[in-house]
């Protein structure tokens, strides 16, 4: 049964042009191992973040760092969940995450199904 569906567009020169003009930004927003990927791989977890969110019912207490779309090479992209955003998919019944991640022509979307 699928219990939400977030979608979310990321312009990635408006998106790195924000990173730039604030400096601690991208130690809020991303993880450890996803702050050094390229700028499309960057806009595009956080479009990513943004569609968790909206799959969960766009919650005002949840955390950047808990979700993290780790780069696993050769393998489709998955989504790492802990903390408020774990919390808040057992809330909903969430079994699993479903991901799909695209960059081309400037954009970033990502569309998350979260499946109960």
């Amino acid at each position: 049964m699928i219990v939400g569906i977030g979608v979310d567009v990321v312009e990635i020169g408006r998106f790195m042009a924000a990173l730039e003009r604030t400096p601690r930004l991208r130690e809020k927003l991303f993880t450890e191992p996803e702050r050094d990927l390229p700028p499309s791989s960057l806009a595009a977890r956080f479009a990513a973040k943004e569609a968790v969110a909206k799959a969960l019912g766009a919650p005002g207490d949840l955390r950047w760092h808990d979700v993290t779309v780790p780069r696993v090479p050769g393998a489709p992209p998955v989504l790492e969940v802990r903390g408020t955003v774990a919390a808040r998919a057992a809330e909903l019944g969430v079994e699993r995450f479903h991901l799909s991640l695209s960059h081309d022509g400037g954009m970033a979307t990502a569309m998350v199904v979260a499946e109960g």
